[in-house]
């Protein structure tokens, strides 16, 4: 009896979610405030994998520093099963190219779990802002005196690399303005308090629809699904930027191959619901799975073109 107690123990312990975890709430780190692109991106899939993986899912906000902060947490966190991140390329592959000491490594401090879409940058202009087309925001900066200020949703980011590329591209002295998060940025673009701002078609889709900003320019190799009328960077002669961003989930390191497996497959089946589908679509992503190592894969690339375009620029970490 007392052997077969220990083993029944032994077998518990090696499940990849015991009996008492299950009962524990997941929670999904983000690293931008609530109300912006990725923070209804994970509300929507929290919501979902709740009823998938019957507990309690709950997303935990943690802005600043362009998910720097997030990424930390996640570093620290138990590999237990119960904390993931859900994040898209700045966090995970631009910060430790532009940061020398951004605080964790991604190929040493988190393991890959699944990535589900890709999306766009794009370029967008505040109403009070008289301008309908690139083009025309351009002339109107040159009447300006050639000076203007672009939000940007955190500092050394390819929105801010994108600023300062349009501004030598064109002679015209842009300075990029760092927020925390593309939702603040957001708000004083909707009060006039700045003229224009780059973020991702998920951050700015909502207010473009309703006419309170006009996106006028998207990144990639061909125009938005979800913005069939706003032209590529490429398609206007502006080159460098056709590269898509990925969106993925990351666990910390020593979390189990089990345990990645089994959130991997209810992602897979969450993402695979046609309404859950629809609503990213909608949210401007081009919805694919990858598996974890589809991801690490995407993750090296993107890492790989981002680092060759800042050298070919000059940048230096800070």
């Amino acid at each position: 009896m007392h052997i077969t107690r220990r083993a029944t123990l032994a077998t518990l312990a090696a499940l990849p979610f015991a009996a008492h975890a299950e009962d524990r709430p997941i929670r999904l780190l983000v690293g931008f405030p609530a109300g912006g692109g990725t923070d209804a991106i994970a509300r929507l899939l929290g919501e979902a994998l709740q009823v998938s993986l019957g507990t309690t899912v709950l997303v935990d906000n943690r802005p600043g520093a362009g998910g720097q902060i997030a990424a930390q947490a996640l570093k620290t966190a138990a590999p237990d099963g119960t904390t993931f991140f859900v994040t898209h390329d700045h966090t995970i592959s631009i910060l430790p190219l532009v940061l020398k000491h951004p605080g964790f490594d991604p190929a040493r401090d988190f393991v890959p779990v699944a990535g589900f879409a890709t999306f766009a940058n794009a370029l967008a202009l505040s109403g009070g802002t008289p301008a309908a087309t690139l083009p025309e925001y351009i002339a109107w900066v040159r009447k300006q005196g050639g000076q203007g200020n672009v939000g940007v949703p955190a500092p050394a980011s390819v929105p801010e690399f994108l600023v300062k590329l349009l501004g030598e591209k064109n002679g015209l002295g842009l300075l990029s303005v760092p927020y925390r998060g593309s939702a603040p940025m957001i708000a004083d673009m909707l009060g006039n308090q700045i003229s224009a701002g780059v973020g991702s078609v998920p951050d700015l889709i909502a207010n473009h629809q309703q006419k309170k900003l006009r996106i006028v320019a998207v990144m990639g190799q061909q125009r938005q699904g979800v913005l069939p009328e706003v032209p590529t960077f490429a398609e206007l002669g502006i080159s460098g930027f056709e590269e898509l961003p990925y969106y993925g989930v990351f666990a910390p390191a020593g979390t189990s191959p089990a345990v990645i497996e089994r959130f991997s497959n209810a992602l897979a089946g969450v993402v695979g619901q046609p309404g859950v589908r629809q609503r990213l679509a909608e949210l401007g992503l081009s919805v694919g799975m990858m598996s974890a190592a589809q991801l690490a894969a995407r993750e090296r690339a993107y890492s790989a073109v981002w680092a060759r375009l800042m050298k070919a620029g000059g940048f230096q970490p800070q």
